[in-house]
């Protein structure tokens, strides 16, 4: 009768803990799909880089760059080489012609008014998260993403 008690008392708490993490774990899912990101106009830029140098660099050391920058703010100065419509953003890009890098910017839903009235050849500065480089070998050229981007007036 007591081991019956005993197996009963241990069933109970085992549930009880499964209850709980299930209810955390819940929480943290719920906070991770609803979590709101900062305008990035109001954010301040960490670095303010120059387009060409700013790929060369990453082209010079890939693994030492994705560390100084990956997740930085970073206000990129340079000329527009190319624009593409996605889904719902608008992506503009800025290539090295010589080693076909780029740099691609996505801009925030709230910021794709300015980001329409570019075109290829302008010169613009964009403020964005620099979410780092990588090198692609199907395309043989060099990447580097940015996200939440806006127009740097």
């Amino acid at each position: 009768m007591i081991e019956v008690k005993k197996r009963n008392i241990w069933f109970k708490r085992i549930l009880l803990t499964g209850l709980v993490l299930l209810i955390a774990g819940g929480i943290a899912i719920w906070y991770i799909f609803t979590e709101k990101f900062t305008d990035t106009s109001t954010e301040p830029a960490v670095y303010t880089v120059n387009a060409m140098d700013f790929i060369k660099e990453f082209q010079d050391n890939e693994n030492l760059s994705n560390k100084k920058y990956t997740e930085k703010i970073i206000t990129v100065n340079g000329r527009i080489t190319e624009t593409e419509a996605a889904d719902t953003t608008i992506n503009i890009k800025m290539r090295d012609t010589i080693t076909d890098a780029y740099i691609i910017f996505a801009f925030q839903q709230q910021h794709l008014k300015e980001a329409k009235q570019f075109k290829e050849g302008d010169s613009v500065s964009i403020k964005g998260s620099c979410s780092g480089g990588t090198y692609s070998k199907i395309l043989e050229a060099a990447s580097i993403t940015f996200k939440r981007c806006t127009v740097n007036k």
